[in-house]
């Protein structure tokens, strides 16, 4: 009997370790963070706010552009008529003179006369022409006076024959006014130069 018992107690001894090595082993998920139960943190892109179409609109200011006016002084003299007081009027409730921009008046004439006198005349012109503005609140070292005479005109002073040509040296007597910013403060009317010829009173 005590043998039997000793055969059964070697037995159960060599059979322990193999039961130990039978322990159930947790299942192989790959590794990773699942492998350990945590789970994988959820990494998303942060998004904007800001709509594609309205992050790309692009503002743009109009730019204001040089203003030409043309002061006629068709009757001859240096009165303002009533054309030329209707041509200063918009002048005045221009947006280029609200913002304070230089004004340069440059007077013309036909071709009629000396060019001494013409020079005179001309300038005479642009004087009246700066004396309304500054009565209508135009600061007056804003504006620059040239006198030119006949020098540019804007119409011929004769026809091909000679004979005087009396529309176009009405169109010749005017006062041009330029209002301009500052960096684009340049003499104009060089398109003048096509038409040729003197300009007068």
């Amino acid at each position: 009997m005590k043998r039997m018992l000793a055969v059964a107690g070697v037995t159960a001894a060599l059979l322990l370790p193999g039961c130990r090595d039978q322990q159930p082993s947790e299942p192989d998920t790959g590794g990773g963070s699942e492998a350990t139960g945590s789970p994988t943190p959820d990494i998303t892109p942060p998004t904007s706010i800001i709509r594609p179409e309205v992050a790309s609109e692009v503002v743009e200011v109009e730019r204001l552009s040089p203003l030409e006016v043309t002061i006629p002084f068709g009757d001859g003299g240096y009165s303002l008529n009533a054309e030329a007081v209707a041509a200063l009027d918009e002048l005045v409730q221009s947006d280029q003179l609200a913002e304070g921009w230089p004004v340069i008046l440059r007077g013309h004439t036909d071709s009629a006369g000396t060019d001494d006198a013409n020079l005179r005349a001309s300038r005479r012109r642009a004087e009246a022409v700066a004396k309304w503005l500054v009565e209508k609140g135009v600061a007056r070292d804003r504006i620059e006076v040239i006198a030119l005479g006949e020098q540019r005109p804007a119409a011929p002073n004769a026809h091909l024959d000679g004979t005087p040509d009396e529309a176009g040296r009405a169109a010749n007597r005017r006062v041009t006014v330029t209002v301009t910013a500052p960096a684009e403060n340049v003499p104009a009317e060089d398109a003048d130069d096509a038409n040729g010829g003197p300009s007068n009173n």
